[in-house]
């Protein structure tokens, strides 16, 4: 093994109440019938694309609508969380640290352009990490952008980290390991390896 491709959310950090305080904000400017989001939606969505998302959590909208308010809340949400962070698991710094000693690191997360960017900014972590992707730059599924990350920097033998079936899915698709957080917030019953805290990464790598 040379290399790892981390999940971002359910893997790396939790950044649901945060996420909620954004888009609750713009929500609530939109009236009509729609109403806020609670976490326990949220979490239902965590692994899909933004406009898997819309359709779950605003089905009541026109397409045309759906395609708006999304657009308001990747908007909204971006500088929020620049700003205010997410919740990191436990040791997330430190063990990054000591697996950059032994492999090159890396992220591909189903968000939009410039949440990755968001997540490094408040948390400094981007020192650890040496290339990113996601399908607000590419347009990509998780398991193509997997494969662009692979191409892009020579990977011989690397391995995918993340928490849902989607994570698992796209690690089958792109033809690496796949190694599953149960702490996340996805549950995935086939794995070549499962952790329930981050701190025992160090264990298998």
């Amino acid at each position: 093994m040379d290399s790892i491709i981390f999940d971002l959310d359910g893997t790396l950090w939790d950044p649901i109440e945060s996420v909620l305080e954004a888009w609750n904000k713009v929500i609530t400017k939109y009236g009509g019938n729609l109403n806020g989001i609670t976490r326990k939606q949220l979490e239902g969505t965590m692994g899909l694309q933004m406009k898997e998302i819309g359709e779950i959590l605003f089905p009541e909208l026109e397409e045309e609508e759906r395609v708006q308010l999304l657009k308001d809340l990747s908007r909204h949400e971006i500088p929020h969380l620049r700003k205010h962070g997410g919740e990191l698991y436990q040791h997330i710094d430190s063990v990054l640290g000591e697996l950059s000693k032994k492999y090159r690191l890396f992220i591909v997360s189903n968000c939009q352009d410039g949440y990755i960017e968001a997540f490094y900014d408040y948390h400094r972590l981007d020192k650890h990490f040496n290339d990113y992707e996601n399908p607000g730059r590419t347009g990509l599924s998780k398991g193509d952008n997997i494969k662009l990350i692979i191409e892009r920097n020579h990977l011989k033998e690397p391995v995918y980290v993340g928490d849902t079936k989607g994570d698992q899915k796209a690690a089958k698709e792109a033809g690496v390991p796949f190694v599953y957080v149960s702490y996340g917030f996805g549950e995935v019953d086939t794995y070549e390896f499962m952790v329930e805290s981050f701190d025992e990464l160090l264990k298998i790598f």
